[in-house]
C-alpha cells in the first residue's frame, strides 16, 4: 500500500508545485496516524474491546475504496510483464540472515560455524541478487536509477530516518518509562514530542524543498534528527534536566523526520518518468524496510551490550548465562531485575546500566544519521548540477 500510494501521489500530481502540496498533505496523514494513533487505539480498546483496534480497519478500507476508486487516475507501467521472483528471494534471504545472525549472535557466538554460515549465505544471497537483477528482463530494481543524482541522494535520506528515528520508536517508550520512570500515560504524552512534528512540519519542509532545493533540505533534516539524538544521550547521562533534556531532543528528532520524510519520497519519484514512479517508489521503500529491520536489531544490540557491559563489576555473582539474562531484563525495562537476582546488590546499578546502554544507542543513531547526512548532501551535489539531473 505504501509503494502504490506514494506512485499514485507522483502519477496524479504532475507538476513540482502540486506534487508538493500533495506529498505534504500525505506528511499530515501520516504524522496524524503516528502521532495519536496509540491514543486513539486506546480509546476504542478501553470501551469496545482490543479486537476492535483490528476491525476498526475495515470501515477505514470501504471509505478508502470508494475514494481511490472515485478519484485515482490509474497508472502502470505497460512494459511490465511478470514479478522479479529471483529478487525477491535473494534479497529477502539477505535481509533475513542479516538480522538473524545480529539478534541471535550473542547465543551462537559471533565466530562459531553456524554464525559464519549464516553471514557467508547473506554475502552469497546479496551478491545473487546483484546479479538476478542485472540478467532479468523487468528487474524489481533497475540500477540505472541510482545516476541519478537526486533519487540517489534522496535514498540516503530514507535509509537515514530509518537507521535512527523509526527503530528507536520501538526503545524510546522503555526509556521514558523504566529510565526516567514516567508512568503510562505520561509516556504516551512525552512521545507525543518525538512524533507531533511529523504531523506539522511536512508542509513547511516541502516549501523549503521547492525554495532551497531537496539537495538542502533532506541533509539538513537528517542532521536536525541526529542533533536531537545527541541531545537525548546528553540527557541520559541523568540529573534534574534529564527529562527535559530528553524531550527537547525528541523534539529536534521529529522535526527533523518530518522536514525529510515527504521530500525524500517527493524525489524519488519525481526523479523519474510516471511510468516507473512505482518501481523508484519501490527501491524508496525497500531501502526504509530494509534498513528499519535491521536497525531495530542492531539498536537492540547495542542497548543490550551496552547494559551487560556496566553490569561487568557484578559479574562475579553470576555465570555469564545468568549475567545475560539480568541484562536482557533490564534492557527490556525491569530495571529491578538485578536486585531481585542478587538482593545484596545496589539498586542504583540496574537503572545506571539501562542509562548507559540507552546512551550508547542514541549516540549509535546520532552519528549514523549525521553519516548518512553527509552522504547525502555529497550525492546531491551542486545545487545547478540536481536541477540539471533532474
Amino acid at each position: 500500500m505504501l509503494i502504490c500510494g506514494i506512485a499514485v501521489l507522483s502519477h496524479q500530481f504532475s507538476t513540482a508545485a502540486d506534487r508538493a502540496r500533495a506529498f505534504g498533505w500525505w506528511g499530515i496523514v501520516t504524522g496524524f496516524g503516528l502521532g495519536f494513533g496509540p491514543v486513539i487505539g486506546s480509546g476504542i480498546a478501553a470501551p469496545m474491546g482490543w479486537a476492535w483496534v483490528f476491525l476498526i480497519h475495515g470501515f477505514i478500507a470501504v471509505l478508502t475504496v470508494i475514494l481511490a476508486w472515485r478519484g485515482v487516475r490509474e497508472s502502470k507501467d505497460p512494459a511490465a510483464r511478470r514479478l522479479d521472483l529471483g529478487g525477491i528471494a535473494t534479497l529477502s534471504l539477505a535481509v533475513f540472515c542479516v538480522a538473524y545472525v545480529i539478534t541471535q549472535g550473542s547465543e551462537l557466538g559471533f565466530t562459531s560455524p553456524i554464525a559464519l554460515a549464516i553471514v557467508a549465505t547473506a554475502a552469497l544471497s546479496l551478491i545473487a541478487f546483484v546479479i538476478v537483477e542485472q540478467i532479468v528482463p523487468h528487474p524489481m530494481f533497475d540500477f540505472s536509477v541510482f545516476r541519478i543524482r537526486p533519487f540517489s541522494g534522496a535514498l540516503f535520506g530514507s535509509i537515514g530516518m530509518n537507521f535512527s528515528f523509526w527503530p528507536f520508536m520501538i526503545y524510546l517508550p522503555i526509556w521514558f518509562q523504566a529510565g526516567l520512570g514516567l508512568d503510562g500515560l505520561v509516556s504516551g504524552l512525552a512521545l507525543l514530542a518525538y512524533t507531533l512534528p511529523t504531523l506539522v512540519v511536512p508542509p513547511f519542509a516541502e516549501r523549503l524543498s521547492l525554495r532551497f532545493g531537496a539537495g538542502t533540505v533532506i541533509p539538513a533534516g537528517l542532521f536536525v534528527i541526529g542533533l536531537g539524538f545527541f541531545i537525548m544521550k546528553i540527557g541520559a547521562g541523568g540529573g534534574s534536566l534529564a527529562l527535559a533534556t530528553t524531550l527537547v531532543g525528541a523534539l529536534l528528532a521529529g522535526i527533523g523526520l518530518g522536514a525529510t520524510n515527504t521530500p525524500v519520497t517527493n524525489t524519488t519519484t519525481g526523479s523519474v518518468s510516471s511510468d516507473r514512479a512505482g518501481m523508484a517508489s519501490g527501491i524508496d521503500m525497500s531501502a526504509r524496510m530494509i534498513s528499519l529491520a535491521i536497525n531495530i536489531a542492531l539498536m537492540g544490540f547495542v542497548l543490550l551490550e551496552g547494559v551487560q557491559e556496566r553490569l561487568s563489576a557484578v559479574s562475579g555473582s553470576f555465570d555469564a548465562t545468568q549475567l545475560r539474562h539480568v541484562a536482557e531484563q533490564i534492557a527490556a525495562g525491569n530495571v529491578g531485575a538485578l536486585d531481585q537476582a542478587a538482593p545484596g546488590v545496589s539498586k542504583v546499578l540496574g537503572p545506571a546500566a539501562l542509562a548507559g546502554g540507552f546512551g550508547e544507542v542514541m549516540l549509535y543513531g546520532a552519528i549514523g544519521v549525521w553519516v548518512l547526512a553527509a552522504l547525502s548532501f555529497f550525492t546531491f551535489g551542486r545545487r545547478k548540477d540536481v536541477d540539471g539531473a533532474s
